[in-house]
């Protein structure tokens, strides 16, 4: 008998709308992770703008259950060189060192898209991690008063986005949250024996100008925020 059903029958667990459907584990061989859905998620293939002009590919896995949303972006950064490569940018950010920055600073800029909604106000924003793998959380208060608990995560430099909106006053999808593991190429679980930190794929193309073969010297001064690419 699985925990949710086990809680309603003791008494412990009053079932509500978003809890109504029993949760189950669902697995990404593709994407490598896995997370506890209320749900087969629909699967939709996405592009990805970068911050520094590339567009990378991804899939977002989605479950509504009536007003509340339950979703992982997970975008591929590990082509991150190859896509830089096909797309003509301001001279000042057209070196070789930008598509390791696009990795490095992925989780921030994802961050930073959270924090930009529109009508949304930031009530948590703070470092974070799971399975020991370092990332960013965020609570969000939306505009028509729903609440979007968020986490993200970058992993052998695939970035996971985790996003649970749930109504007012509603309880916030800490079993969505918590359950994020990340996979192997093999599908098993990965586990770190220490905090694990993201780590960038070699240079394999040389190039001239700014930040030249994967060099952090010259170039631009940082993101959109102090002069971004154009």
């Amino acid at each position: 008998m699985r925990l949710l059903s086990l809680l309603v029958a003791l008494g412990l667990c009053v079932p509500c709308p978003a809890l109504a459907q029993e949760w189950d584990s669902y697995v990404s061989r593709v994407d490598r992770f896995s997370i506890t859905f209320p749900g087969e998620p629909v699967v939709e293939e996405i592009t990805w703008p970068s911050e520094y002009g590339a567009v990378l590919q991804g899939r977002v896995y989605s479950v509504q259950q009536g007003a509340s949303r339950f979703s992982v972006t997970a975008i591929d950064y590990s082509d991150s060189e190859a896509r830089h490569a096909e797309v003509t940018k301001n001279v000042s950010f057209a070196g070789a060192m930008y598509w390791r920055i696009d990795i490095m600073a992925s989780i921030q800029y994802a961050a930073t898209k959270f924090r930009q909604r529109e009508g949304a106000t930031v009530t948590y924003d703070a470092w974070h991690y799971i399975d020991l793998v370092e990332g960013h959380q965020l609570q969000i208060t939306n505009a028509d008063q729903s609440r979007t608990f968020a986490a993200i995560y970058l992993h052998e430099n695939r970035l996971y986005i985790v996003e649970g909106t749930v109504p007012r006053n509603a309880a916030p999808p800490g079993l969505f949250q918590q359950n994020l593991s990340f996979l192997d190429e093999t599908g098993k679980r990965v586990r770190h024996d220490a905090i694990y930190s993201n780590v960038l794929p070699p240079v394999t193309q040389r190039q001239g100008g700014p930040g030249a073969a994967g060099t952090f010297g010259g170039g631009g001064r940082g993101g959109r925020g102090s002069g971004g690419p154009q």
